[in-house]
C-alpha cells in the first residue's frame, strides 16, 4: 500500500470541470497529511488552474492545455506538442499517480507519466483503466468526493474531508478594493449564479427575478450576478426587469477571472446556484449556500455534506432510471418543479443556521 512506501513525488490527475476540480481538494489534503514531505502536483485544465494554485498543500498546478490538444489526432503540430508535454510528465518521475477523473483523457495522462504506481477505478469509463496498473473497485453510488477518497482508502491512506479553497492574494486585494466602491459600498451581498451549460439544469430566469425583492428584505444590500462570458445571453433579461430593485443588481456576468470569482464567493453572505461550479466554490469557502437540482442527483454531486442546502423536487423512485441531463428533449421540465417559495424557504433555513454559528466557530468539514 502507498502509505508503506516512502513517496517523494505524487501527481493528482483531475483536469476538469471547474466544480469537479474544486471538490477534489480533499484528495490533495489527504495525500498531504499522509505524506507531508512529498511534493504533490496536480494536472488541471489551464483555464481552471487558479482554482487550486493557491492551496498551501500543492507543490505545482500543471496546466493541461486542452484546447490546444483537442485535435491531436488531426494536427501533427498538436500531437508533437502533446508528446513533449507528456515527456515532461515522465521526466518528473512520480512515485504515485491518482486519476480522480476516470475518463479517457485522464487515463491517457496517467499512462504518460509511466509512474510505477498508477491508480484509478476498475470501472473507469472510456477505457481509462488501461492507463492504470492498480485498479480499485469502489461503490458507484457514493458522493463523488467520497468515491475519490475511496481510491485513497484502498491505497491505505486515511481520508481527510477538508474542502477548503484558497484565494490568491492579488484576487483577494482586487475584491477588497472593488467591494469598497460605491455600487457595493462594503454592504452585505448575495451571489446569484443563474446560468448553466445544460438547459436541463437551469431554473427559469423569471423565477430568479422573483428572488430579488425577497432577498433585499432579508438584509442583502446587493445581489451580485455571475456567469461565464458565453452564458451572458442566459442572464440579459434579468437586468431591467425588476423595477426599483434593479439598483441592487451588480452585473459581473462574463467579467470575472476564476480567481476573481473565487474572491467574490469567498466573502458572500449567501450563494444561490444551480448544480454548477459556484455552488462547490461556496462549500469550499464555507459560505451559506442553496443549490437548485433537477436532473442530477444531489446525493452524488450536490454540495458535499450539506443536504440542508439542497432544493430538489425530482427524485427517481425505486427502479426508475436516472435522467440524463444532456438529453435535449428534457428542457427545464424538472427545474420548473422548483417554486420560488421552495427556494426562499431553504434560503431562510441556511441564513438562520449561519446567524447562529459565528464564522470563527465553524469547523472545516472533515
Amino acid at each position: 500500500m502507498a502509505d508503506r512506501i516512502p513517496l517523494h513525488r505524487i501527481l493528482i490527475v483531475r483536469p476538469s470541470a471547474l466544480g469537479d476540480v474544486c471538490r477534489s481538494v480533499p484528495v490533495l489534503a489527504s495525500l498531504h497529511r499522509a505524506h507531508p514531505q512529498a511534493a504533490i502536483d496536480w494536472v488541471v485544465r489551464d483555464s481552471f488552474r487558479p482554482a487550486i494554485a493557491a492551496h498551501p498543500a500543492l507543490h505545482e498546478a500543471i496546466a493541461f492545455p486542452r484546447s490546444r490538444f483537442a485535435r491531436w489526432w488531426r494536427s501533427p503540430a498538436a500531437l508533437s506538442e502533446m508528446l513533449r508535454w507528456g515527456g515532461d510528465l515522465r521526466r518528473r518521475r512520480y512515485d504515485l499517480v491518482i486519476d480522480c477523473q476516470g475518463l479517457g483523457r485522464s487515463g491517457l495522462i496517467t499512462s504518460l507519466t509511466a509512474a510505477p504506481r498508477r491508480v484509478g477505478w476498475r470501472d473507469a469509463r472510456e477505457l481509462a483503466w488501461l492507463g492504470y496498473n492498480v485498479r480499485h473497485r469502489t461503490p458507484s453510488d457514493r458522493h463523488t468526493v467520497d468515491r475519490m477518497l475511496a481510491l485513497l482508502e484502498a491505497e491505505g491512506i486515511e481520508p481527510v474531508r477538508d474542502m477548503r479553497l484558497y484565494v490568491a492574494e492579488d484576487d483577494r486585494r482586487w475584491w477588497a478594493d472593488r467591494h469598497g466602491e460605491p455600487d457595493l459600498g462594503g454592504a452585505p451581498y448575495a451571489v446569484l449564479a443563474p446560468t448553466a451549460r445544460w438547459p436541463s439544469k437551469r431554473w427559469p430566469l423569471d423565477r430568479w427575478g422573483e428572488l430579488v425583492k425577497p432577498l433585499l428584505k432579508r438584509g442583502m444590500k446587493r445581489l451580485v450576478v455571475i456567469g461565464a462570458p458565453d452564458e451572458r445571453p442566459q442572464t440579459d433579461r434579468l437586468f431591467g426587469a425588476g423595477g426599483g430593485a434593479d439598483a441592487a443588481l451588480v452585473d459581473l456576468v462574463g467579467r470575472l477571472t476564476i480567481g476573481q470569482l473565487m474572491a467574490v464567493i469567498a466573502q458572500a453572505n449567501l450563494v444561490v446556484a444551480h448544480d454548477s461550479a459556484p455552488l462547490h466554490l461556496a462549500v469550499g469557502f464555507d459560505r451559506p449556500c442553496v443549490g437548485l437540482f433537477g436532473p442530477t442527483d444531489p446525493g452524488q454531486v450536490g454540495p458535499y455534506r450539506r443536504p440542508e442546502a439542497v432544493v430538489c423536487r425530482h427524485r427517481p423512485g425505486p427502479g426508475e432510471k436516472t435522467v440524463n441531463y444532456r438529453a435535449t428533449r428534457l428542457g427545464d421540465e424538472l427545474m420548473r418543479l422548483i417554486t420560488v417559495e421552495d427556494v426562499l424557504e431553504r434560503i431562510d433555513a441556511v441564513l438562520e443556521t449561519a446567524s447562529r454559528v459565528p464564522a470563527a466557530a465553524r469547523e472545516t468539514v472533515r
